[in-house]
């Protein structure tokens, strides 16, 4: 990546919409959009004020109108980049979009990286790495919940708390080290208690972050729910009551689901992706048997199991079959048909899979569902509500980096407990503060950063 290019991209998903927009940022950004956009009264772009629509044309190399458009400007530092940006936001059809790029190009820009303008962002020193990663989470942010904590990311709650920890972790360390390079002047002498509650405080803190790291995984990434149990049971009918639209066909003959159907939805903040599988039975056909093997291959992949049973019928060989895949996975129980008399027998369920949850449920009456999404919320969640300001761990990174820190920490706690000369512990103290320096970009390799930033979409 060069930083003195000018770089474009579209920053607009690609498709059909109302409104699109080219984005360009770099020393030439101002230049270059002046070359291809014409007003009404032949207005100069550099009398432009910052952040002020402009309406406008945007005009080839040969003066043809490609598109009415409107120009808005943000001029350095007063930018997410901290460069001259030139926004043009034009029609939404691709055909335009492009035609706007590439004379973009022609005028002398580059097409922009993957997440190169956040890249900018962050080497500008406008946010710092956290904040970028965050950024991007927002973007891809499925859940409200997940959107909240992305948003406290990006707007630095993260990097606070790892700043904050960092600094005490320097001051340690920078006292440490003039005791050692200074030993004939009068310093006074390092204080080990007061360090060690110092490193036991830090450890302590970590541990705090640490303990959301599970609730942060769940939030960002979601969970993987599939629905399990033997044909005609109502199956799909849960599945599309959930999702509250008709995704899975629904008759009264056995079989009728023969794949894996996917979809996801929010439960309380929480992303489920939650699969409908083939009913499990002895199949009758080899397209039915590839279904059920689908569905046993589901099983084994899914964190949590609905397994859904038909309480008019009595529990038979199939159940029992049923019982035995799923015996070793977290599961809730949903005796579906409760308008009709109840023949199932339930001690004969718990005696197979012990004290799972048991929601009763009519899906045909539309009865019981906000039941099996509460035991799910409640399942996943261990009954916590997320707070509104609560700082979580959402990223593996973070979360390895902080374990990283921790036990160098410990290292160094260690070390002071048992008299180990300070330069040692020192060592263990500057590890730690660069392991934290990774979260926040401190101490950051470049081939880390294109890996961050290639994950990034194209136009950010």
């Amino acid at each position: 990546m060069l930083m003195e290019d000018t770089i474009a991209a579209i920053s607009t998903p690609i498709g059909v919409g109302g409104i699109g927009i080219v984005r360009m940022s770099g020393n030439r950004a101002l230049e270059i959009a002046g070359n291809m956009f014409r007003t009404k009264n032949n207005k100069k772009l550099e009398y432009f004020k910052n952040r002020y629509f402009n309406y406008g044309k945007i005009v080839d190399s040969e003066g043809n109108t490609v598109d009415e458009v409107l120009m808005v400007i943000m001029r350095a530092p007063n930018s997410y980049t901290k460069e001259d940006i030139a926004e043009i936001h034009c029609h939404g059809g691709i055909i335009p979009l492009r035609k706007i790029l590439k004379i973009a190009i022609q005028h002398g820009a580059r097409l922009a990286e993957p997440g190169e303008f956040t890249k900018r962002a962050f080497l500008n020193g406008r946010i710092d790495l956290a904040q970028a990663e965050g950024v991007m989470d927002l973007i891809c942010a499925k859940t409200e919940s997940a959107a909240k904590t992305s948003l406290l990311q990006m707007e630095g709650a993260l990097s606070s708390k790892i700043r904050e920890m960092r600094e005490n972790l320097i001051d340690i360390m920078a006292r440490i080290e003039v005791t050692i390079d200074y030993p004939e002047e009068d310093i006074e002498e390092v204080d080990k208690e007061q360090y060690a509650e110092r490193f036991t405080f830090l450890i302590e803190e970590i541990d705090r972050l640490l303990s959301t790291a599970e609730q942060g995984k769940l939030i960002r990434q979601g969970i993987k729910v599939v629905i399990v149990g033997k044909p005609n049971v109502g199956k799909s009918s849960l599945l599309n009551a959930l999702l509250r639209e008709n995704r899975a066909i629904v008759t009264d003959i056995p079989g009728t689901t023969r794949d894996v159907i996917e979809e996801s939805l929010d439960i309380k903040g929480v992303l489920v992706r939650i699969l409908d599988t083939a009913g499990i039975r002895r199949a009758t056909d080899i397209i039915e048997d590839i279904g059920i093997k689908r569905s046993k291959q589901s099983i084994q992949e899914a964190d949590l199991i609905l397994w859904v049973m038909d309480a008019s019928r009595p529990y038979d060989d199939d159940d029992l079959e049923i019982a035995e895949d799923i015996k070793d996975k977290k599961k809730i129980v949903v005796l579906n048909k409760m308008d009709n008399p109840m023949v199932i027998d339930l001690q004969a369920i718990n005696d197979h899979i012990g004290n799972a949850p048991v929601i009763k449920t009519s899906v045909k009456l539309g009865k019981g569902i906000s039941d099996v999404e509460d035991c799910i919320h409640d399942m996943v969640m261990g009954g916590k509500v997320l707070a509104q300001d609560e700082v979580l761990i959402t990223n593996l990174r973070h979360q390895e980096a902080l374990i990283r820190a921790r036990e160098h920490i410990e290292e160094a706690l260690s070390a002071l407990e048992k008299d180990i000369p300070l330069d040692l512990v020192s060592i263990d103290v500057r590890e730690a503060c660069d392991a934290m320096g990774t979260i926040t970009g401190e101490t950051v390799t470049e081939d880390l950063l294109d890996k961050i930033f290639s994950e990034f979409c194209l136009g950010k």
